[in-house]
């Protein structure tokens, strides 16, 4: 198959497509509409059949494009820019330019047959935009309520301080209401947070966000590959005789998911009977406080891929080795 490189930007992408017998085809193209649909027109009128198309996660600007590929029949990867890198420095790649990428990407996707993407269905990209811009709405908040907190000598700044901070509650009170009301209304949607929920110490908002942030939770082949994917599996550092860092969490991964397992986890190990014989065990061994938190937040994670793959709401009597 044909692979298919895209270095997407803001306003224009580069595209690299290899074919079988050896040639690089390049073009320059605008981001946005206009652009993917010539896209789609130049790839068959250059080899009239499906490619394999790589482009980077650039923060949603790649989705468009992705879905529109997916949509005609091609096969399309998207994949962390890190990867993307690790191959360039691989390959002794000194110079960096639109032009450049677009071909490692192609080359990447030729040698590496990196994991094909699916698009997430209507209804569950509407609950990610939500979510997310919840979160954002709360960061805000807090930003402003730390400058309320502050010594202010204008009564004129802490009323427009005021003002933001009541605005941005009933903003996010609003969005709230819409994000329960959505899942409601779709039966896929509530019947996995419903599942997600019946885990002790996971209330509505976290199973929200885990449902905003990873959509199609079956996507993933294990349990270990979601813990991979948030960025909590642990990571080892020894070299020789020398070299023998504190082993930590990978943290190459979805940091609002990090985040929002934090206090759930710490809930969980009171409430969660397998969480509290787990963190106890662990407790026993001789680990740190902050080290029983980050398994638990791991297990957690494998509790709510169980009850999703075996559509059953969480057992007590569950063990978490099995």
């Amino acid at each position: 198959m044909h692979s298919l490189g895209i270095d997407i930007g803001k306003t224009t992408m580069h595209v690299c497509l290899l074919t079988d017998d050896g040639k690089a085809l390049r073009r320059k193209l605008d981001a946005g509409e206009t652009g993917r649909v010539a896209l789609i027109e130049w790839i068959e009128k250059k080899v009239g059949e499906p490619v394999h198309a790589c482009m980077e996660a650039t923060g949603g600007w790649e989705e468009a494009i992705a879905t529109l590929l997916h949509e005609h029949g091609h096969t399309v990867s998207v994949v962390n820019p890190r990867r993307i890198k690790a191959y360039g420095d691989s390959e002794g790649a000194r110079s960096k330019t639109d032009h450049a990428d677009a071909g490692l990407i192609a080359r990447f996707c030729r040698t590496q047959c990196p994991t094909q993407w699916h698009p997430p269905t209507e209804a569950e990209r509407t609950l990610t935009d939500l979510v997310r811009r919840c979160a954002d709405l709360e960061q805000m908040r807090c930003a402003e309520q730390n400058r309320l907190a502050s010594p202010l000598r204008s009564s004129i700044v802490r009323d427009s301080l005021e003002r933001s901070v009541t605005e941005l509650n009933e903003q996010i009170a609003a969005l709230t209401d819409d994000i329960r009301n959505h899942i409601d209304r779709n039966d896929e949607l509530k019947g996995r947070r419903d599942l997600i929920t019946s885990i002790p110490g996971i209330a509505d908002a976290t199973a929200e966000i885990i449902l905003g942030e990873l959509g199609d939770i079956m996507r993933f082949q294990s349990a270990q590959q979601l813990a991979a994917f948030c960025g909590i599996t642990p990571c080892e550092w020894t070299s020789g005789t020398s070299v023998r860092r504190r082993p930590s969490i990978s943290k190459r991964g979805n940091a609002r998911l990090r985040a929002a397992l934090f206090y759930p986890a710490m809930s969980a190990m009171q409430c969660n009977p397998v969480i509290h014989a787990f963190s106890e065990r662990l407790r026993s061994a001789g680990k740190t406080g902050r080290q029983i938190v980050v398994a638990a937040m791991r297990k957690l994670l494998h509790l709510v891929y169980g009850v999703i793959k075996h559509q059953m709401p969480f057992n007590p009597a569950w063990t978490l080795d099995s």
